[in-house]
């Protein structure tokens, strides 16, 4: 296990090494101080409240995934969120959500394992949420000349890919509400392929929807999905901000372009904080609508410091209040 982490954390730290030289060979550094020192700086103000305040719609949704297990204050709730995201900025392979689970867990009382599979369909939604986002800006935003080709493959896995995490809601969905028709269904499916792939898959999926308990309430149900697209109305509203302060006016299609490319670079395997892909995506995705190079990358740099420094100062004033240590959440969350 241990060989596995270290070979993760050094291949993560090569990629953003790697993203980082990229980017570095393009810095002019009179040019982005010039760009830094005339931007204005009461848009970063607006960028880190709505920052935060999308942070508390993730908490307030948690609060519905969560209903039918406990009702849960979001006094406990936004601690825990603030915490995660901290740790997933500071610790390698994704620990701040098992830390996320951990925290909540001990100060509810909850099982965490429970905890855990409501932020897998945390995960979900955002996932659903975000491709819906990348969808719309696709059929909205006209991309530069010279790029209709590079547009239409967008838009066909851009839908093909929406298309495909409406299916995967949908089953689970129906793995909720009638387990058992749904995995006997499943087994037909699987037939064709070898038998031992079935009887490992389909009990672990039991295992897994028996610790989900999800509440189906019309209500809760509305409120999961409002809140899941008002998250990320929040999380696109600091790169317009950030865009303006630079005095880049954009259509707001173009801070969600932005934000879907930020999106699937975090994904990339790379170094805590996913420094180099975020800052790489963030100077491409802006170079595509002719901005000039050095102030994409000080907005590459403005947009990840918004996100990075604010969460983890606020993450370590909810760690010290709650007293808690990082690397004592970390060390038992991670073994979730």
């Amino acid at each position: 296990m241990k060989i596995k982490f270290d070979l993760t954390f050094w291949v993560g730290i090569s990629v953003s090494a790697f993203f980082m030289t990229l980017l570095l060979r393009k810095i002019d550094f009179k040019q982005l101080g010039a760009a830094l020192c005339a931007m204005d700086y009461r848009f970063i103000l607006l960028a880190v409240a709505f920052t935060f305040l999308s942070y508390f719609l993730r908490a307030l949704r948690w609060h519905y995934l969560l209903i039918s297990e406990k009702s849960i204050p979001l006094a406990s709730l936004y601690p825990a969120t603030i915490i995660g995201y901290m740790a997933n900025n500071l610790l390698p392979a994704r620990l701040g959500e098992f830390v996320r689970a951990y925290v909540l867990a001990e100060q509810e009382g909850l099982e965490t394992p429970t905890v855990f599979a409501s932020l897998v369909i945390d995960r979900l939604c955002d996932g659903f949420t975000v491709l819906l986002m990348l969808v719309v800006t696709l059929f909205t935003l006209r991309l530069p000349q010279g790029m209709d080709d590079a547009e239409q493959a967008l838009k066909v896995g851009g839908l093909l890919t929406f298309l495909l995490y409406t299916v995967v809601l949908l089953f689970l969905f129906l793995l909720k509400r009638r387990t058992m028709k749904t995995l006997s269904l499943l087994g037909q499916l699987l037939k064709p392929f070898p038998r031992s792939f079935s009887e490992k898959l389909i009990p672990l999926l039991g295992s897994f929807v028996a610790g989900i308990r999800i509440s189906v309430r019309g209500g809760h149900v509305c409120a999961v999905l409002a809140s899941s697209l008002l998250i990320w109305a929040f999380a696109v509203l600091p790169v317009d901000m950030i865009l303006q302060g630079f005095g880049v006016h954009l259509p707001i299609t173009a801070s969600m372009f932005i934000m879907v490319l930020l999106v699937f670079a975090v994904m990339v395997p790379a170094s805590p904080g996913f420094i180099g892909t975020y800052h790489y995506a963030c100077f491409k995705g802006l170079s595509l609508f002719g901005i000039a190079e050095s102030t994409s990358i000080s907005i590459a740099l403005v947009i990840h410091g918004c996100s990075f420094f604010p969460v983890v100062v606020a993450g370590f004033y909810h760690l010290w209040s709650s007293k808690l240590s990082l690397l004592g959440v970390s060390r038992t969350g991670g073994g979730v």
